[in-house]
């Protein structure tokens, strides 16, 4: 599940609204809806957020922060390590390779240390 598929599950249960109900109401397939919830589809489209937002009458701050977590939620992630030295394409590498099999403990450890060196 990525992010934005946590947040609308919770939109979705504060609401107590199914999937189904909301996918009808926003106009995309139960299916569509479901993937994007789970993590096998990508970013949602600019025009199917603000459907979204509207849907659950969500103004600013929260809308804003719906908008960052589908910007941060593409399960396929691609990392340029182009006219980068060696080390780096070693580490985009190794890091795509055992992201699945890292402890929890570890993934937030990293996002720390990404989160303090930007």
């Amino acid at each position: 599940m990525t992010p934005f598929g946590m947040a609308m599950r919770t939109l979705r249960q504060r609401k107590g609204v199914t999937q189904r109900a909301l996918a009808q109401a926003i106009g995309v397939t139960p299916a569509y809806l479901s993937a994007l919830e789970h993590g096998r589809r990508g970013r949602p489209t600019f025009e199917l957020l603000q459907r979204i937002a509207g849907y659950f009458n969500i103004i600013w701050d929260e809308a804003e922060e719906l908008f960052r977590l589908a910007n941060v939620s593409d399960p396929r992630v691609v990392v340029d390590t182009a006219g980068l030295p060696a080390e780096y394409t070693m580490l985009a590498n190794e890091l795509a390779k055992r992201i699945s099999t890292l402890p929890p403990d570890v993934v937030e450890e990293m996002t720390k240390l990404l989160k303090r060196n930007p």
